[in-house]
């Protein structure tokens, strides 16, 4: 493997940075989505369904 210079590195690590909040925010909407079409399909059904909790919603 070719050593790298560190401005290299440096505008590699700002990008991997960049891309993690991109798909961290991508994952919240995502969830957000979820838990909206869930309320929708136990409003229109009129029944809750149970399930597990959510580990990453915290609340510990």
């Amino acid at each position: 493997m070719a050593q790298r210079s560190p401005d290299e590195l440096e505008r590699e690590n700002a990008y991997l940075k960049l891309r993690v909040q991109q798909l961290t925010a991508d994952v919240a909407d995502i969830t957000a989505e979820n838990d909206r079409l869930r309320q929708e399909r136990e409003r229109l059904h009129g029944r809750v369904q149970a399930r597990a909790p959510n580990p990453l919603g915290g609340g510990q």
